[in-house]
């Protein structure tokens, strides 16, 4: 039948249409779609076959109501701006979806407070978070314990007595393998440029970073703080630390932070590594790059995620979580922005 736009409305294939084409009830065609549940090979086979015939596809929404469960994980976080976690983004979702889950994303940034990120997760009915972030805030996580939201804090740091489970990198270990290899090539008048001074990964890795330089007999020259993970935070406290200090080498808290620190030293004619040493922290594609060939410390961003969703699909399934939140451990790569031994 034609329509004032010349076609017909292509009819939706529904689940009442395969069964009828399978000869089987409905129910029968909701249970071969569901994971675990009962069906007999034969009826499997037949539902299947109709379906192909028919080119149906399930219906997730309809599914979930009989389910109890929409497949849906909130992905959250408020680091938008720094590029690493485009990086860890696509892990994520990609790793979701090889689950049969999709992501649901939540700029914590774009909105006015962790009220209105919960009441946004509750009206898709989520089945989990996971945070990507290093800091969450504590409104957030009691937030979604009273709408009942299972949380999993990824990059984030296991705290005492508390329902998040949480998968990170042992970001004082890191701090400390930071000062070991900086001490290690001769640097001596080192300085710290850290990320947001309250967050989490911050204060772990400059504790770290402090306690190598001790061992070694010394301490930072100074420590300066940017506001965000981001290019522009590096360079403008790059900028800084070139204004009356000798220094003679930089650890930044996070790999964007020291491309922009990279980038202030050339545009203050300062050469790396012959007058400057840089070390950043994450290894993140980026820090590759020939333009870069950043020495960094690497925390392993894919194992993290993948240990993430592991935790989200046995949190959904009602399965025991580990709450242990035991970190994993970072190492070092070097390139070309540390002079050698």
């Amino acid at each position: 039948m034609s329509t004032e736009h010349g076609t017909a409305k292509a009819k939706r294939v529904t689940a009442q249409h395969v069964a009828m084409l399978a000869g089987v009830s409905i129910s029968a065609v909701s249970r071969t779609y569901t994971p675990g549940a009962s069906v007999s090979p034969a009826t499997r086979k037949k539902i299947l076959a109709a379906a192909e015939t028919l080119g149906y596809q399930p219906n997730v929404m309809a599914r979930s109501l009989m389910t109890g469960r929409t497949e849906l994980i909130g992905l959250v976080s408020n680091n938008f701006d720094n590029p690493a976690f485009m990086e860890i983004f696509d892990l994520f979702t990609r790793k979701l979806q090889e689950h049969g889950l999709r992501p649901l994303l939540v700029n914590l940034s774009g909105l006015p407070g962790p009220e209105e990120a919960v009441s946004m997760l509750r009206q898709y009915s989520v089945d989990a978070v996971i945070v990507a972030s290093s800091t969450v805030s504590a409104d957030f996580i009691a937030g979604c314990k009273a709408a009942g939201i299972p949380v999993i804090h990824a990059f984030g740091k296991a705290a005492r007595q508390s329902s998040v489970q949480v998968v990170g990198a042992d970001n004082r270990q890191g701090g400390r393998l930071a000062a070991e290899v900086l001490l290690s090539r001769g640097y001596r008048h080192i300085a710290f440029l850290g990320g947001p001074q309250q967050a989490t990964s911050t204060i772990e890795r400059l504790k770290g970073f402090e306690s190598g330089l001790q061992v070694g007999g010394t301490a930072a020259v100074t420590k300066v703080f940017a506001a965000s993970y981001s290019h522009e935070g590096g360079r403008q406290m790059m900028a800084t630390l070139l204004q009356g200090n000798k220094i003679d080498a930089v650890f930044c808290g996070d790999d964007i932070l020291a491309i922009g620190a990279l980038d202030a030293c050339k545009e203050h004619g300062r050469r790396v590594p012959e007058d400057i040493g840089i070390l950043g922290f994450n290894d993140i594609a980026m820090a590759s790059w020939p333009a870069y060939n950043l020495s960094t410390i690497r925390q392993p961003i894919a194992e993290i995620i993948v240990a993430s969703v592991d935790r989200a699909i046995k949190v959904v399934s009602g399965e025991e979580g580990d709450t242990s939140g035991r970190p994993f451990p970072c190492e070092v790569v070097l390139r070309g922005t540390l002079r050698a031994r």
